[in-house]
Protein backbone atom coordinates (compact mmCIF):
# COMPACT_ATOMS: atom_id res chain seq x y z
CA UNK A 1 0.00 0.00 0.00
CA UNK A 2 1.42 3.60 -0.57
CA UNK A 3 2.90 5.31 2.10
CA UNK A 4 1.53 8.62 1.05
CA UNK A 5 -2.14 10.46 -0.89
CA UNK A 6 -1.50 10.68 -4.56
CA UNK A 7 -4.31 12.25 -6.74
CA UNK A 8 -2.58 11.84 -10.15
CA UNK A 9 0.15 9.44 -12.08
CA UNK A 10 3.36 8.13 -10.56
CA UNK A 11 6.17 5.57 -12.25
CA UNK A 12 8.01 3.22 -10.31
CA UNK A 13 10.68 1.50 -11.68
CA UNK A 14 11.43 -1.98 -11.29
CA UNK A 15 14.86 -3.40 -11.92
CA UNK A 16 14.77 -7.37 -13.08
CA UNK A 17 15.87 -9.00 -15.93
CA UNK A 18 18.81 -10.85 -16.49
CA UNK A 19 22.55 -8.98 -16.25
CA UNK A 20 25.10 -9.05 -19.01
CA UNK A 21 28.45 -10.62 -16.98
CA UNK A 22 31.46 -9.46 -18.41
CA UNK A 23 34.57 -11.67 -18.73
CA UNK A 24 37.67 -10.95 -16.07
CA UNK A 25 40.92 -10.24 -17.91
CA UNK A 26 43.51 -13.17 -18.38
CA UNK A 27 46.21 -11.71 -20.74
CA UNK A 28 48.46 -10.24 -16.99
CA UNK A 29 51.38 -11.11 -16.26
CA UNK A 30 52.24 -10.79 -12.19
CA UNK A 31 56.20 -10.86 -12.03
CA UNK A 32 58.56 -10.33 -9.17
CA UNK A 33 62.14 -9.86 -9.26
CA UNK A 34 64.58 -7.06 -8.89
CA UNK A 35 65.22 -3.91 -10.87
CA UNK A 36 67.80 -1.32 -11.21
CA UNK A 37 65.87 1.45 -9.62
CA UNK A 38 68.75 3.48 -9.06
CA UNK A 39 68.63 4.34 -12.65
CA UNK A 40 65.10 5.01 -12.39
CA UNK A 41 63.87 8.57 -11.65
CA UNK A 42 63.34 8.65 -8.03
CA UNK A 43 59.37 9.89 -7.91
CA UNK A 44 59.19 6.74 -10.52
CA UNK A 45 60.81 4.17 -8.57
CA UNK A 46 59.32 1.92 -6.64
CA UNK A 47 60.11 -1.11 -3.54
CA UNK A 48 57.03 -3.49 -2.94
CA UNK A 49 54.45 -1.92 -4.86
CA UNK A 50 52.83 -3.44 -7.62
CA UNK A 51 53.42 -1.53 -10.64
CA UNK A 52 51.28 -1.42 -14.00
CA UNK A 53 53.25 -1.98 -17.40
CA UNK A 54 51.32 -1.83 -20.67
CA UNK A 55 54.51 -1.53 -22.87
CA UNK A 56 58.22 -1.31 -23.41
CA UNK A 57 58.33 2.14 -22.67
CA UNK A 58 56.46 1.84 -18.98
CA UNK A 59 59.09 -0.86 -18.28
CA UNK A 60 61.56 1.43 -19.19
CA UNK A 61 60.69 4.27 -17.29
CA UNK A 62 59.38 2.21 -14.04
CA UNK A 63 62.19 -0.63 -13.97
CA UNK A 64 65.04 0.72 -15.81
CA UNK A 65 67.44 -0.63 -18.82
CA UNK A 66 68.12 -4.34 -18.85
CA UNK A 67 71.44 -4.69 -16.81
CA UNK A 68 73.06 -7.78 -15.65
CA UNK A 69 71.69 -9.26 -12.94
CA UNK A 70 68.35 -7.53 -12.52
CA UNK A 71 64.89 -9.86 -13.89
CA UNK A 72 62.63 -7.62 -14.15
CA UNK A 73 63.89 -5.31 -17.26
CA UNK A 74 64.72 -8.47 -18.83
CA UNK A 75 61.57 -10.05 -18.03
CA UNK A 76 59.59 -7.18 -19.38
CA UNK A 77 61.45 -7.43 -22.72
CA UNK A 78 60.71 -10.92 -23.18
CA UNK A 79 56.86 -10.63 -22.73
CA UNK A 80 56.59 -7.46 -24.86
CA UNK A 81 58.48 -9.00 -27.74
CA UNK A 82 55.59 -11.45 -27.94
CA UNK A 83 53.39 -8.55 -29.15
CA UNK A 84 50.39 -8.41 -26.79
CA UNK A 85 49.90 -7.89 -22.86
CA UNK A 86 50.63 -6.19 -19.93
CA UNK A 87 52.25 -6.86 -16.58
CA UNK A 88 51.74 -6.10 -12.93
CA UNK A 89 55.42 -6.09 -11.57
CA UNK A 90 56.46 -5.61 -7.88
CA UNK A 91 60.38 -4.99 -7.74
CA UNK A 92 61.71 -5.91 -4.34
CA UNK A 93 65.04 -4.42 -4.76
CA UNK A 94 66.27 -1.62 -1.99
CA UNK A 95 69.05 0.08 -2.67
CA UNK A 96 69.76 0.88 0.62
CA UNK A 97 69.11 -2.32 2.27
CA UNK A 98 70.15 -4.55 -0.75
CA UNK A 99 73.69 -2.73 -0.53
CA UNK A 100 77.57 -2.59 0.28
CA UNK A 101 80.21 -0.66 0.93
CA UNK A 102 83.41 -0.94 -0.79
CA UNK A 103 86.69 -0.12 1.33
CA UNK A 104 88.77 2.97 0.62
CA UNK A 105 90.93 1.34 -2.55
CA UNK A 106 93.74 2.76 -4.87
CA UNK A 107 92.64 3.95 -9.39
CA UNK A 108 93.96 5.53 -11.75
CA UNK A 109 91.98 7.70 -14.44
CA UNK A 110 92.98 6.25 -17.85
CA UNK A 111 93.82 8.33 -20.56
CA UNK A 112 90.54 9.14 -21.36
CA UNK A 113 89.86 11.16 -18.01
CA UNK A 114 88.03 7.87 -16.52
CA UNK A 115 88.18 5.70 -14.03
CA UNK A 116 85.95 2.76 -14.46
CA UNK A 117 84.90 1.61 -10.41
CA UNK A 118 84.36 -2.44 -10.02
CA UNK A 119 80.44 -1.98 -9.53
CA UNK A 120 77.80 -0.75 -10.71
CA UNK A 121 75.02 1.11 -9.07
CA UNK A 122 77.18 3.27 -7.20
CA UNK A 123 76.37 6.03 -4.29
CA UNK A 124 77.85 7.76 -1.55
CA UNK A 125 81.57 8.01 -3.40
CA UNK A 126 84.43 9.49 -2.04
CA UNK A 127 87.13 10.52 -4.17
CA UNK A 128 90.44 11.42 -2.45
CA UNK A 129 93.99 12.23 -3.27
CA UNK A 130 96.44 9.10 -3.46
CA UNK A 131 97.77 10.43 -0.07
CA UNK A 132 94.75 10.90 1.27
CA UNK A 133 95.03 13.98 2.50
CA UNK A 134 92.72 15.88 -0.10
CA UNK A 135 88.88 15.44 -0.76
CA UNK A 136 87.87 15.97 -4.05
CA UNK A 137 84.75 17.92 -4.80
CA UNK A 138 81.71 16.32 -7.38
CA UNK A 139 80.89 18.54 -9.67
CA UNK A 140 84.03 20.61 -9.47
CA UNK A 141 86.81 17.99 -9.92
CA UNK A 142 84.80 15.34 -11.23
CA UNK A 143 81.76 14.11 -12.11
CA UNK A 144 79.92 10.21 -11.93
CA UNK A 145 77.60 8.04 -13.81
CA UNK A 146 76.55 6.00 -11.12
CA UNK A 147 74.40 3.55 -12.94
CA UNK A 148 77.88 2.60 -15.04
CA UNK A 149 80.11 3.20 -12.08
CA UNK A 150 82.36 5.77 -13.86
CA UNK A 151 84.03 8.57 -12.56
CA UNK A 152 84.92 11.24 -15.24
CA UNK A 153 87.50 13.91 -14.02
CA UNK A 154 86.62 17.39 -14.89
CA UNK A 155 89.58 19.03 -16.35
CA UNK A 156 89.79 22.04 -14.65
CA UNK A 157 89.20 20.18 -11.37
CA UNK A 158 92.17 19.32 -8.69
CA UNK A 159 92.53 15.69 -10.15
CA UNK A 160 95.08 15.68 -12.11
CA UNK A 161 95.46 13.61 -16.05
CA UNK A 162 96.08 10.09 -15.19
CA UNK A 163 96.27 10.60 -11.92
CA UNK A 164 95.99 7.79 -9.59
CA UNK A 165 93.64 8.45 -6.45
CA UNK A 166 91.66 6.53 -3.24
CA UNK A 167 87.85 6.09 -3.52
CA UNK A 168 85.67 4.22 -1.63
CA UNK A 169 81.61 4.06 -2.03
CA UNK A 170 78.08 1.99 -1.31
CA UNK A 171 77.33 -0.20 -3.91
CA UNK A 172 73.79 -1.68 -4.79
CA UNK A 173 74.32 -5.50 -4.03
CA UNK A 174 71.87 -8.17 -5.67
CA UNK A 175 73.64 -11.09 -3.76
CA UNK A 176 71.86 -9.67 -0.49
CA UNK A 177 67.95 -10.26 -2.27
CA UNK A 178 66.88 -13.48 -0.35
CA UNK A 179 64.10 -15.58 -1.19
CA UNK A 180 62.12 -14.03 1.56
CA UNK A 181 62.33 -10.90 -0.42
CA UNK A 182 60.80 -12.55 -3.22
CA UNK A 183 57.99 -14.35 -1.50
CA UNK A 184 57.06 -11.74 0.49
CA UNK A 185 55.51 -11.50 3.80
CA UNK A 186 53.15 -8.59 5.92
CA UNK A 187 55.15 -6.34 7.23
CA UNK A 188 53.98 -4.42 10.92
CA UNK A 189 51.87 -1.47 9.01
CA UNK A 190 49.88 -4.54 7.03
CA UNK A 191 51.85 -3.52 3.59
CA UNK A 192 52.23 -6.89 1.20
CA UNK A 193 55.80 -6.96 -0.01
CA UNK A 194 56.97 -9.33 -3.08
CA UNK A 195 54.93 -12.15 -4.10
CA UNK A 196 52.26 -11.40 -1.58
CA UNK A 197 51.32 -7.61 -3.08
CA UNK A 198 49.52 -9.47 -6.03
CA UNK A 199 46.30 -9.92 -3.43
CA UNK A 200 46.15 -6.10 -3.26
CA UNK A 201 46.09 -5.51 -7.43
CA UNK A 202 42.11 -6.06 -7.17
CA UNK A 203 41.20 -3.49 -5.24
CA UNK A 204 44.06 -1.09 -6.88
CA UNK A 205 43.55 -2.00 -10.54
CA UNK A 206 40.18 -4.05 -10.52
CA UNK A 207 41.66 -7.51 -11.93
CA UNK A 208 44.12 -9.88 -10.72
CA UNK A 209 46.97 -11.04 -12.66
CA UNK A 210 46.64 -14.61 -14.27
CA UNK A 211 50.42 -15.55 -15.63
CA UNK A 212 52.82 -15.37 -12.13
CA UNK A 213 56.17 -15.25 -13.03
CA UNK A 214 59.30 -15.05 -10.91
CA UNK A 215 62.55 -15.44 -13.02
CA UNK A 216 65.88 -16.74 -11.82
CA UNK A 217 64.37 -17.02 -8.44
CA UNK A 218 61.43 -19.12 -9.67
CA UNK A 219 64.03 -22.35 -9.74
CA UNK A 220 64.71 -22.43 -6.08
CA UNK A 221 61.91 -24.74 -4.86
CA UNK A 222 61.06 -22.76 -1.58
CA UNK A 223 59.88 -19.58 -4.27
CA UNK A 224 58.12 -21.92 -6.56
CA UNK A 225 56.25 -23.73 -3.76
CA UNK A 226 55.26 -19.80 -2.89
CA UNK A 227 54.31 -19.27 -6.18
CA UNK A 228 51.74 -22.59 -6.60
CA UNK A 229 50.12 -21.02 -3.37
CA UNK A 230 49.61 -17.87 -4.77
CA UNK A 231 48.48 -19.20 -8.02
CA UNK A 232 45.51 -20.93 -6.12
CA UNK A 233 44.92 -17.49 -4.61
CA UNK A 234 44.37 -15.60 -7.23
CA UNK A 235 43.14 -18.36 -9.87
CA UNK A 236 46.14 -17.72 -12.12
CA UNK A 237 48.87 -19.99 -13.79
CA UNK A 238 52.72 -19.97 -12.10
CA UNK A 239 55.21 -20.68 -14.40
CA UNK A 240 58.71 -21.89 -13.02
CA UNK A 241 62.10 -23.14 -14.82
CA UNK A 242 64.40 -25.68 -13.78
CA UNK A 243 67.57 -24.46 -13.06
CA UNK A 244 70.30 -23.76 -15.79
CA UNK A 245 72.60 -26.29 -16.25
CA UNK A 246 69.68 -29.08 -15.57
CA UNK A 247 70.08 -31.98 -18.47
CA UNK A 248 67.13 -33.68 -19.84
CA UNK A 249 68.05 -36.70 -17.23
CA UNK A 250 67.73 -34.28 -14.32
CA UNK A 251 64.35 -32.50 -16.14
CA UNK A 252 62.53 -35.57 -15.56
CA UNK A 253 64.43 -37.37 -12.78
CA UNK A 254 62.59 -33.97 -11.57
CA UNK A 255 59.37 -34.90 -11.12
CA UNK A 256 60.03 -37.91 -8.84
CA UNK A 257 60.96 -37.69 -5.18
CA UNK A 258 64.38 -38.62 -5.72
CA UNK A 259 64.72 -35.34 -7.95
CA UNK A 260 67.42 -32.85 -7.61
CA UNK A 261 65.12 -29.92 -8.80
CA UNK A 262 61.97 -28.07 -8.42
CA UNK A 263 60.07 -30.08 -10.35
CA UNK A 264 58.24 -32.36 -7.93
CA UNK A 265 54.91 -30.78 -7.62
CA UNK A 266 51.31 -31.92 -8.93
CA UNK A 267 49.46 -28.71 -8.96
CA UNK A 268 47.15 -28.05 -11.78
CA UNK A 269 48.31 -24.63 -11.64
CA UNK A 270 51.66 -25.10 -12.06
CA UNK A 271 53.31 -25.08 -15.74
CA UNK A 272 57.04 -26.55 -15.33
CA UNK A 273 59.36 -25.21 -18.26
CA UNK A 274 62.55 -26.56 -19.41
CA UNK A 275 64.98 -25.53 -21.16
CA UNK A 276 66.43 -22.17 -21.02
CA UNK A 277 66.69 -19.79 -24.05
CA UNK A 278 69.12 -18.37 -25.14
CA UNK A 279 68.95 -14.17 -26.53
CA UNK A 280 71.22 -11.60 -28.09
CA UNK A 281 72.16 -8.79 -25.09
CA UNK A 282 72.67 -5.58 -26.37
CA UNK A 283 74.86 -4.57 -23.86
CA UNK A 284 77.50 -7.24 -23.69
CA UNK A 285 77.15 -7.97 -27.38
CA UNK A 286 77.11 -11.42 -26.71
CA UNK A 287 74.30 -14.20 -26.34
CA UNK A 288 72.96 -14.48 -22.69
CA UNK A 289 70.45 -17.68 -21.13
CA UNK A 290 67.24 -16.70 -20.02
CA UNK A 291 63.82 -18.36 -18.41
CA UNK A 292 62.15 -19.83 -20.77
CA UNK A 293 59.28 -19.24 -18.03
CA UNK A 294 59.34 -14.84 -18.88
CA UNK A 295 58.91 -15.71 -22.74
CA UNK A 296 56.10 -18.09 -22.38
CA UNK A 297 54.29 -15.89 -20.23
CA UNK A 298 54.23 -13.96 -23.44
CA UNK A 299 52.89 -16.50 -25.42
CA UNK A 300 50.39 -16.72 -23.50
CA UNK A 301 48.67 -13.33 -23.24
CA UNK A 302 49.76 -13.09 -27.24
CA UNK A 303 47.65 -16.25 -27.69
CA UNK A 304 44.54 -15.01 -25.49
CA UNK A 305 44.46 -11.85 -27.29
CA UNK A 306 44.75 -13.08 -30.85
CA UNK A 307 42.76 -16.24 -30.56
CA UNK A 308 41.46 -16.81 -26.78
CA UNK A 309 41.67 -17.71 -23.26
CA UNK A 310 40.68 -21.34 -24.32
CA UNK A 311 43.02 -21.67 -27.02
CA UNK A 312 46.44 -23.67 -25.60
CA UNK A 313 49.69 -22.16 -25.85
CA UNK A 314 51.45 -25.07 -27.14
CA UNK A 315 52.87 -25.08 -30.58
CA UNK A 316 53.09 -21.25 -30.92
CA UNK A 317 56.22 -19.41 -32.19
CA UNK A 318 58.45 -17.78 -29.79
CA UNK A 319 60.03 -14.60 -30.53
CA UNK A 320 62.73 -12.78 -30.11
CA UNK A 321 65.48 -15.64 -29.35
CA UNK A 322 68.42 -17.09 -30.84
CA UNK A 323 68.74 -20.58 -29.34
CA UNK A 324 68.44 -23.34 -26.58
CA UNK A 325 70.12 -23.90 -23.97
CA UNK A 326 70.26 -27.60 -24.75
CA UNK A 327 69.19 -29.31 -28.16
CA UNK A 328 65.89 -31.82 -27.77
CA UNK A 329 65.35 -34.28 -30.62
CA UNK A 330 61.69 -33.78 -31.63
CA UNK A 331 60.05 -34.84 -34.75
CA UNK A 332 56.21 -35.31 -34.51
CA UNK A 333 55.92 -38.65 -35.17
CA UNK A 334 57.74 -40.19 -33.01
CA UNK A 335 56.98 -40.64 -29.42
CA UNK A 336 60.71 -41.50 -28.53
CA UNK A 337 62.15 -37.77 -28.96
CA UNK A 338 62.87 -35.93 -26.06
CA UNK A 339 60.14 -32.83 -26.10
CA UNK A 340 57.58 -35.65 -26.04
CA UNK A 341 58.95 -37.66 -23.11
CA UNK A 342 59.27 -34.15 -21.28
CA UNK A 343 55.46 -33.68 -22.47
CA UNK A 344 54.45 -37.09 -20.95
CA UNK A 345 55.80 -36.06 -18.31
CA UNK A 346 53.95 -32.69 -17.39
CA UNK A 347 56.92 -30.41 -18.37
CA UNK A 348 56.44 -27.81 -21.24
CA UNK A 349 59.59 -27.24 -23.93
CA UNK A 350 60.23 -26.46 -27.04
CA UNK A 351 59.53 -28.21 -30.45
CA UNK A 352 62.53 -27.35 -32.80
CA UNK A 353 62.51 -29.49 -36.16
CA UNK A 354 63.11 -28.71 -39.62
CA UNK A 355 61.70 -25.41 -40.68
CA UNK A 356 59.00 -25.21 -37.62
CA UNK A 357 61.52 -22.72 -35.88
CA UNK A 358 61.48 -22.32 -32.33
CA UNK A 359 58.08 -23.05 -30.62
CA UNK A 360 56.07 -23.98 -27.65
CA UNK A 361 55.30 -27.42 -27.08
CA UNK A 362 53.02 -28.59 -23.90
CA UNK A 363 49.70 -28.25 -22.70
CA UNK A 364 49.76 -29.67 -19.63
CA UNK A 365 50.49 -28.61 -16.03
CA UNK A 366 52.30 -30.32 -13.52
CA UNK A 367 48.89 -32.20 -12.48
CA UNK A 368 49.78 -34.63 -15.48
CA UNK A 369 50.40 -37.98 -15.21
CA UNK A 370 48.81 -37.88 -11.65
CA UNK A 371 45.46 -36.24 -12.56
CA UNK A 372 43.75 -37.55 -15.98
CA UNK A 373 41.09 -34.94 -15.40
CA UNK A 374 40.93 -32.83 -18.09
CA UNK A 375 41.55 -30.10 -16.07
CA UNK A 376 45.42 -30.69 -16.18
CA UNK A 377 45.54 -28.96 -19.73
CA UNK A 378 46.79 -25.46 -19.12
CA UNK A 379 44.13 -24.24 -21.33
CA UNK A 380 40.94 -25.99 -19.75
CA UNK A 381 42.00 -24.51 -15.84
CA UNK A 382 42.25 -21.18 -17.26
CA UNK A 383 38.95 -20.98 -19.35
CA UNK A 384 37.20 -22.73 -15.44
CA UNK A 385 38.78 -19.63 -13.69
CA UNK A 386 37.58 -17.20 -16.76
CA UNK A 387 34.13 -18.57 -16.02
CA UNK A 388 34.01 -18.88 -12.04
CA UNK A 389 35.30 -15.75 -11.49
CA UNK A 390 33.17 -13.57 -14.43
CA UNK A 391 29.81 -15.00 -12.52
CA UNK A 392 30.98 -14.44 -9.29
CA UNK A 393 32.04 -10.78 -9.59
CA UNK A 394 29.00 -10.25 -11.35
CA UNK A 395 26.95 -11.44 -8.73
CA UNK A 396 27.40 -8.27 -6.72
CA UNK A 397 24.27 -6.76 -8.37
CA UNK A 398 21.98 -9.34 -6.84
CA UNK A 399 23.45 -10.30 -3.41
CA UNK A 400 21.25 -8.86 -0.67
CA UNK A 401 17.81 -8.68 -2.54
CA UNK A 402 14.79 -10.39 -1.95
CA UNK A 403 15.05 -14.19 -2.58
CA UNK A 404 11.85 -14.77 -4.90
CA UNK A 405 11.39 -16.44 -8.15
CA UNK A 406 12.40 -13.26 -10.05
CA UNK A 407 15.52 -13.30 -8.06
CA UNK A 408 16.59 -17.02 -9.15
CA UNK A 409 15.61 -16.57 -12.46
CA UNK A 410 17.31 -13.21 -13.45
CA UNK A 411 20.66 -15.21 -11.94
CA UNK A 412 19.89 -18.23 -14.13
CA UNK A 413 19.41 -16.13 -17.25
CA UNK A 414 22.26 -14.21 -16.61
CA UNK A 415 24.46 -16.74 -16.26
CA UNK A 416 22.93 -18.97 -19.22
CA UNK A 417 23.63 -15.91 -21.63
CA UNK A 418 26.62 -15.70 -20.23
CA UNK A 419 27.45 -19.52 -21.60
CA UNK A 420 25.77 -18.66 -24.54
CA UNK A 421 28.25 -16.23 -26.02
CA UNK A 422 30.62 -18.24 -24.66
CA UNK A 423 29.56 -21.04 -26.71
CA UNK A 424 29.58 -18.63 -29.67
CA UNK A 425 33.22 -17.58 -29.37
CA UNK A 426 34.53 -21.31 -29.39
CA UNK A 427 35.74 -21.05 -25.74
CA UNK A 428 32.95 -23.88 -24.53
CA UNK A 429 31.64 -26.82 -26.12
CA UNK A 430 28.38 -26.42 -23.83
CA UNK A 431 27.48 -25.26 -20.94
CA UNK A 432 24.55 -24.13 -18.34
CA UNK A 433 23.18 -23.11 -15.49
CA UNK A 434 20.15 -24.91 -13.30
CA UNK A 435 18.39 -24.19 -10.21
CA UNK A 436 17.91 -27.36 -8.51
CA UNK A 437 14.76 -27.04 -5.57
CA UNK A 438 16.63 -30.66 -4.11
CA UNK A 439 19.85 -28.74 -3.18
CA UNK A 440 17.29 -25.52 -1.84
CA UNK A 441 15.34 -26.58 1.14
CA UNK A 442 13.04 -24.17 2.79
CA UNK A 443 15.62 -24.48 5.81
CA UNK A 444 18.26 -22.83 3.80
CA UNK A 445 16.11 -20.36 1.85
CA UNK A 446 15.17 -18.59 4.56
CA UNK A 447 18.48 -18.21 5.85
CA UNK A 448 19.33 -16.45 2.63
CA UNK A 449 20.99 -18.92 0.73
CA UNK A 450 21.00 -20.10 -2.91
CA UNK A 451 22.87 -22.63 -4.71
CA UNK A 452 22.99 -23.33 -8.51
CA UNK A 453 24.85 -25.49 -10.49
CA UNK A 454 26.93 -24.81 -13.39
CA UNK A 455 27.92 -27.14 -16.24
CA UNK A 456 30.08 -26.30 -18.91
CA UNK A 457 32.72 -28.14 -21.05
CA UNK A 458 35.94 -26.17 -22.61
CA UNK A 459 37.37 -27.83 -26.01
CA UNK A 460 40.60 -29.49 -25.60
CA UNK A 461 43.53 -29.00 -27.69
CA UNK A 462 44.02 -31.88 -30.16
CA UNK A 463 47.11 -32.91 -28.84
CA UNK A 464 47.37 -36.37 -30.63
CA UNK A 465 46.06 -36.86 -33.87
CA UNK A 466 45.75 -40.72 -35.53
CA UNK A 467 45.10 -41.88 -38.68
CA UNK A 468 43.82 -45.60 -39.60
CA UNK A 469 45.78 -46.73 -42.61
CA UNK A 470 44.40 -49.73 -45.07
CA UNK A 471 45.59 -51.07 -48.05
CA UNK A 472 42.33 -51.73 -49.71
CA UNK A 473 43.11 -54.16 -52.94
CA UNK A 474 39.43 -53.80 -53.92
CA UNK A 475 40.44 -50.37 -55.31
CA UNK A 476 42.68 -52.23 -57.81
CA UNK A 477 39.32 -53.31 -59.56
CA UNK A 478 39.24 -49.64 -61.11
CA UNK A 479 42.26 -50.05 -63.60
CA UNK A 480 41.33 -50.95 -66.89
CA UNK A 481 38.40 -48.96 -66.76
CA UNK A 482 36.51 -51.69 -64.08
CA UNK A 483 33.96 -50.66 -61.40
Amino acid sequence: MAANFLHGVETIEIDKGPRPIRGVKTAVVGLVGTAPIFAVDGTLATINEPVLVLSDRDAAQYFGPQMEGYTIPQALDAIFDQGRGIAIVVNVFDPEEHSSAQPEAAKSFAANDRLTLDHQGVFNLVVKSSDGNTTHELGVDYEIDPVAGIVTRLADGAIAASASVLVEYDYADLEKVMPSDIIGTVDMAGNRTGLQAFQDTYNDMGFFAKILIAPVYGTLNAVATELNVMASKLRAVALVDAPIGTTFAEAIAGRGPNGSINFNYSGERMVLCYPHLKVYDIATDEERLEPFSQRLAGVICAVDNDRGYWWSPSNNEIKGITGVERKLSAMINDPATEVNLLNENGIVTLFNSFGTGLRTWGNRSAAWPTVTHPKNFINVRRTADVIHESIEYSMLQFIDRPINQALIDDIKESVNAFMRTLIGRGALIDGKCLYDPAKNEPTQLALGHLVFDIEFMPPTPAERITFESFINIEMLRQLGGGQ
